[in-house]
């Protein structure tokens, strides 16, 4: 079971739903329990489920009395998502309330600025941070904050971006913890300097390669990121003494909710930046920055709609309203609950699947990003009629169809978090007729398209 002690960790004190803006009061009520996506609730039968999805991808949206293309008319399938929430696969799915204020905000014109700092003020009072910068990513809010470190609020700074009129600015990282995203501090122009080896890092390290050129420190939360990296008390500590802020990449660490405020409230992060499209189950193209003000307001000044390095990255009035929605829907949800859901499943699948030859299933946790939930864990060998490869590729290929991660060379994930109503029994159908060799009835293989990498 998840740690205790991250899902009772003391919420801030917040607002109540009825002190929403018009268009948000619907997000914080209506709790619903045993799971984000539904899953501790009655299942649907499996052919309810697929009726479900064919109805919804064939719909289309109407606009004007006009039926917009749906999924289906431009010939994409959609996907059972046993994965994770990747960027790849969509991220997740909003709830209702999200959906209905991003649909209040498309009704209106509004003074953008206004409403980000409004809306910001309202999720860092709900989340006990000191302010709140709403980013079109996780990735948007990286680079944001690093160049809020370098250049703050000066307009001839700003103006120069990405160049500098003296010494480069540096940002240190752990080189256990190096990956694609730190592009995202890169392409603000700073220098990474990387500090430990790959398997290990000395406290030394980091204080040798603080210099007045260090603009802050960026840090990757997760388990997968936590080998080989010093902890992020002691980079906090070590940090703070010699007047260097750290930026807290916590993209994925939603659950557990408490997240929003752990990594800068009781760990002493600087700023945690989060996906607003992932756990939080807000607009894909939304992320937060929490945090110290003074960093924030360097978000806000380097970001659209100015005319500096953040105007690509623009933040629409509906996913303001959108991740506003979201943050409050989700701090309303029962999260002990949800996490049973999950695991509730991932028995179901444990059960289900042995006795299979050449298989063997198990348990993991926590989560691939080190979230408080189980995973089950398929490993497959012979006399299993097929590979690893061969049953990732062919679930990716069959109706309906399903996406799941992998694990080493022999393995894969089946992942509880981004399922909707009776989706679980559908996954487990699938496995269990690829690893049994019994043909999955209406494959369809999809030309010229592979399973997503984790993204």
């Amino acid at each position: 079971t998840p740690p205790s002690d991250r899902l009772t960790a003391t919420r801030p004190a917040r607002l109540s739903p009825a002190g929403a803006p018009a268009g948000l009061s619907a997000a914080g009520q209506g709790r619903r329990r045993g799971g984000t996506h539904g899953l501790a609730r009655q299942s649907s039968s499996p052919q309810a489920v697929v009726g479900l999805r064919r109805r919804r991808m064939a719909a289309g949206t109407r606009v004007g009395g006009h039926r917009m293309a749906g999924y289906e008319e431009l010939g994409v399938r959609a996907v059972i998502n046993a994965s994770a929430t990747l960027t790849r696969l969509g991220g997740s799915l909003m709830p209702q309330p999200v959906l209905d204020a991003m649909a209040a905000g498309a009704a209106s014109f509004v003074d953008l600025t206004e409403l980000h700092r409004r809306a910001g003020e309202r999720i860092a009072t709900m989340t006990g941070n000191d302010a709140c910068y709403i980013s079109s990513g996780a990735a948007a809010g990286i680079a944001m904050a690093v160049a809020a470190c370098m250049v703050g609020t000066d307009p001839a700074k700003i103006a120069r971006l990405p160049h500098f009129d003296g010494p480069t600015p540096e940002v240190i990282v752990h080189r256990s913890q190096r990956n694609g995203y730190d592009h995202a501090a890169r392409m603000t122009g700073a220098t990474l300097v990387e500090i430990g080896m790959a398997h290990s890092t000395q406290p030394w390290e980091l204080e040798a390669a603080i210099t007045p050129r260090t603009a802050c420190v960026l840090y990757f939360a997760g388990m997968h990121y936590a080998e080989g990296s010093l902890p992020l008390e002691q980079v906090v500590a070590i940090a703070h003494e010699r007047g260097v802020p750290v930026l807290v990449d916590a993209a994925a660490q939603i659950p557990p909710i408490s997240s929003l405020w752990t990594y800068t409230r009781d760990l002493g992060a600087d700023i945690a930046i989060f996906s607003g499209g992932k756990g939080l189950r807000g607009p894909q193209s939304s992320g937060l920055v929490l945090g110290r003000k003074d960093i924030v307001e360097g978000c806000y000044v380097n970001s659209s709609p100015n005319p500096s390095i953040g105007r690509p990255m623009k933040v629409g009035k509906e996913e303001m309203l959108g991740i506003l929605a979201a943050v409050e829907w989700s701090l309303n949800q029962d999260e002990a609950a949800t996490l049973a859901g999950y695991e509730a499943v991932v028995a179901g699948w444990l059960a289900g699947l042995q006795g299979l030859d050449g298989v063997t299933v198990s348990r993991g946790y926590p989560s691939e990003a080190g979230q408080p939930h189980g995973r089950a864990i398929v490993r497959i060998a012979p006399p299993c009629p097929v590979t690893r490869d061969q049953l990732v590729a062919q679930l990716w290929e069959g109706n309906p169809r399903i996406a799941v991660a992998n694990v080493g060379t022999d393995g894969i994930a089946l992942n509880p978090q981004t399922l909707e109503q009776g989706e679980d029994r559908l996954v487990l159908q699938a496995v269990l007729r690829l690893l049994t060799q019994v043909p999955v009835p209406n494959a369809a293989v999809a030309v010229g398209s592979s399973p997503p990498q984790p993204s």
